[in-house]
């Protein structure tokens, strides 16, 4: 394909009809990150108000996050990697432009929802607004303190890789060292295991038998990105290996409802091993096991052989679309909700009450769609044409 030069309005277009077509192609994950935003809903909703059989499924559901770690790898790396394949140079200043205005003012809309009404705050208070602003929340939070708007954690861990991967991404390009790679990213999973290893020892065999020992476990397992890294990881690998690999990538195509199917087998062994959350195989080897779980997957969804490759489903991309904005708001539309129907006399402990709050969550996502998102990515182009 000739190059465009870039702010041209042809490039633009070109741009943004390569993103549909991709969007179109990789149908699959569109699915994931549905099933990803749901699941994680489903998790935070058990400790609100809630039906019997929430307890059922929900205790799993904070392995969504994860899914959602593995999705942006892949996808991020995926755009990074194609650039340099293409011998194009990496634009940090459109990739950051890009980033930040599909990221940043969604989120300062809740931040400033939660400090400016302080009554729609669900559990206590908020952390210090500088750390969400710099989006380092997520060393050092104590849900004892600050547990409202606590899962802004995992955008921290998201908008730290955000800031490295191009900058590394750059540096292998300059040295040609792109081949030695794989042996970093080897080396950053199998140190994750020992850094969880030290943790554990350190930090949680101490309070072994301490009431706050949940507490102390997300502090110090859950929350900080060096004990995270595993899903992003596994999907920067398999965006560099189906990017620079293509036999690789055919192999993956041909076996695709296998390694999809091994990848929910091994979810569901998971499952098993990593009962009760938090515990020593959760921290030491559920983390890796859950990345690799999801990767699987989703490495089998992106291959045309796959079914999901191509069934296409309004319900999820609908979901998968308005994600983001229903991962930012759900717990403030619960909350909200549950006290409305308290106040109606309604037992919030029920279906009916769990539905409203679903439905309250998807319309308060398509506002923030059409009144912050759609707008800002308006002024992301406008000012991409500039460049």
């Amino acid at each position: 394909m000739p190059e465009q030069q870039p702010g041209t309005q042809a490039s633009l277009l070109t741009e943004a009809k390569q993103e549909a077509s991709s969007a179109q192609k990789l149908l699959g994950l569109d699915h994931l990150r549905a099933f990803a935003i749901m699941y994680v809903m489903i998790f935070h909703y058990q400790y609100f108000s809630h039906p019997e059989w929430i307890g059922n499924i929900a205790p799993f559901g904070w392995t969504g996050v994860d899914l959602f770690f593995v999705l942006s790898g892949f996808l991020i790396a995926g755009q990074l990697f194609a650039t340099i394949a293409s011998g194009k140079q990496i634009s940090l200043v459109e990739f950051f432009i890009k980033r930040f205005f599909r990221i940043i003012p969604p989120f300062l809309l809740i931040v400033a929802l939660y400090f400016l009404f302080p009554g729609l705050r669900e559990w206590g208070n908020t952390s210090p607004l500088w750390r969400y602003l710099t989006f380092t929340l997520n060393f050092g939070l104590d849900l004892s303190k600050y547990g409202t708007f606590s899962h802004a954690w995992s955008l921290c861990v998201e908008e730290q890789f955000y800031l490295i991967l191009p900058l590394v991404c750059l540096v292998f390009v300059y040295f040609k060292k792109g081949a030695k790679a794989p042996y970093v990213l080897l080396a950053l999973f199998t140190g994750g295991f020992f850094l969880r290893l030290w943790t554990w020892d350190h930090f949680m065999v101490p309070v072994l038998s301490s009431p706050g020992f949940g507490l102390v476990w997300n502090q110090y397992i859950y929350y900080p990105t060096y004990n995270r890294l595993d899903g992003l990881l596994v999907g920067v690998s398999i965006a560099g290996l189906f990017t620079f690999y293509p036999k690789v990538k055919a192999w993956f195509n041909r076996y695709s409802i296998a390694i999809g199917l091994s990848g929910v087998l091994l979810l569901f062994a998971t499952r098993i091993a990593c009962t009760g959350y938090h515990n020593f195989n959760t921290a030491i080897w559920g983390f890796p096991m859950i990345a690799l779980a999801y990767g699987l997957i989703l490495s089998a969804v992106v291959c045309p052989n796959n079914p999901l490759f191509k069934l296409k489903s309004f319900i999820t991309t609908q979901i998968a679309g308005l994600s983001y904005a229903m991962y930012l708001c759900h717990k403030i539309v619960i909350h909200c909700v549950q006290q409305y129907l308290e106040k109606l006399g309604m037992d919030t402990n029920g279906n009916l009450p769990m539905l409203l709050c679903f439905i309250a969550i998807i319309l308060a996502a398509l506002l923030m769609r059409y009144l912050v998102e759609r707008p800002s990515l308006y002024l992301r182009n406008k000012l991409l044409e500039k460049f």
